[in-house]
């Protein structure tokens, strides 16, 4: 048995979460309001999915729906797969990613690297690599739970697993409280499966309701602020599906806000420049939003956000040309 006062841990899923919140005061500028980035990158798997991994697999562990030795499968654009295969590596379970060939190929070596089976999707009609769709989710849905029923695995499910939301309840949203001491005056965050906001917004609103919370949309698919969707196709890998995610429940959204890939590019880019910060495509997304709101508040007001991963897993596309 470890003793946890020495300077060691028992496991790399000790230190999942408690992740650090930064302040971006050289991207804000001279805008009232000030933007918090918490790195989510810090995490084993360089995600903000490596928090919802954990619980979902404890959380079926507790319940007996995953057995000693057991398979998980998953779909995934990556993140989700890869904090899965980090847990399933520590506890011997085997995981089934499956993904659609349009994500990054960085997040496919990773999970291969960590010792899960990665089973490709083709995309969609004339599909372009890098631009994810609906169409092409729903191809890596049926695939799933086809392999789901062929095994006799246990599915994460991610799109309707309470742990997902209660993940971000429970730990992400609690740690933000604390980490502003209660004066977080808004929070921004894109949308995919609705588990980081939901649990977010659940838990910031629940101890202060008057907090804002504002969602983040592909600026081409609005889906969620009722806007009219131009295209299912867009940059932003794992989230902005065009479609309303089943976790989601509008009572905790104050606002939506779109944002198109060229602006979320070129926030990423800036903020590996002059913040040192190097996330992905989602990540620019977050904090091109929070800019905006940082520009109609009070002076000082805390709009906080996340670095959802690392830009480390898109080097073989535009992001960083």
């Amino acid at each position: 048995m470890l003793d946890r006062a020495k300077n060691f841990l028992p496991s790399v899923l000790e230190t999942i979460g408690n992740t650090p919140l930064v302040a971006l005061d050289r991207i804000v500028a001279d805008r009232p309001g000030r933007v918090l980035l918490k790195l989510e990158y810090f995490s084993p798997g360089y995600s903000i999915k490596d928090r919802i991994a954990l619980k979902i697999i404890e959380d079926a562990e507790r319940s007996g729906a995953l057995k000693p030795g057991g398979t998980v499968v998953e779909l995934t654009s990556g993140n989700t797969g890869t904090g899965l295969a980090v847990v399933c590596a520590v506890k011997g379970y085997h995981l089934i990613a499956v993904m659609s060939e349009g994500n990054s190929v960085e997040r496919r070596r990773m999970l291969e690297a960590f010792g899960a089976r990665v089973e490709l999707v083709p995309q969609a009609g004339d599909a372009c690599p890098g631009q994810v769709s609906k169409e092409d989710l729903d191809l890596v849905e049926q695939r799933t739970i086809e392999l789901t029923r062929e095994l006799g695995a246990f599915r994460a499910d991610q799109f309707h697993n309470l742990s997902n939301v209660q993940a971000h309840e429970l730990a992400t949203g609690s740690e933000i409280w604390e980490q502003t001491q209660g004066n977080v005056a808004a929070f921004v965050g894109t949308v995919g499966t609705a588990g980081t906001f939901m649990g977010v917004a659940r838990a910031l609103k629940g101890r202060n309701p008057a907090i804002k919370t504002y969602a983040v949309e592909p600026a081409t698919a609005p889906i969620l602020a009722g806007g009219t969707v131009i295209s299912t196709r867009h940059k932003i890998q794992g989230a902005g599906y065009a479609q309303v995610p089943p976790l989601w429940d509008s009572a905790f959204c104050d606002g939506f806000i779109g944002i198109s890939d060229d602006e979320t590019i070129e926030t990423a880019r800036q903020l590996a420049r002059q913040e040192g910060i190097f996330g992905g495509f989602s990540t620019g997304a977050n904090v091109a939003a929070a800019l905006r709101i940082a520009e109609s508040v009070t002076p000082g007001a805390l709009i906080v956000t996340t670095a959802n991963d690392s830009g480390l897993k898109y080097l073989s596309t535009d992001l960083f040309p």
